[in-house]
């Protein structure tokens, strides 16, 4: 039996138990929560990073959304509350959309 000790999406359990296995889940306190969305981010950028065409890369992008809005509610904000931050910061500094690499700065 596989054994996997990740966070999963809600309905993995139910998706599971539907095919006919077993399993065993618990529901994590907050401070763990935290901990393994942090840890599922990172898993969902890597999948990002190794992702082999766009469709991948859209699907894993969405995955990492959805924990970026996990993450925002777990700090008490609405994911359009980080939105409206990233906006602000967009206008305020910009994006990354014209590829600018910065290589020094001299005084």
């Amino acid at each position: 039996m596989p054994i996997y000790n990740k966070l999963v999406r809600d309905k993995i359990p139910e998706i599971i138990r539907s095919s006919g296995k077993d399993l065993n889940c618990i529901t994590l306190g907050e401070e763990s929560y935290i901990s393994e969305l942090k840890r599922k981010l990172q898993e969902e950028v890597e999948e990002y990073t190794r992702a082999a065409d766009d469709t991948e890369g859209v699907e894993e992008l969405a995955d990492i959304l959805e924990v970026v809005y996990a993450l925002a509610l777990m700090h008490k904000v609405l994911p359009e509350d980080v939105e409206k931050v990233r906006a602000k910061k967009a206008e305020e500094r910009g994006g990354f959309k014209d590829r600018i690499f910065l290589i020094e700065v001299t005084e």
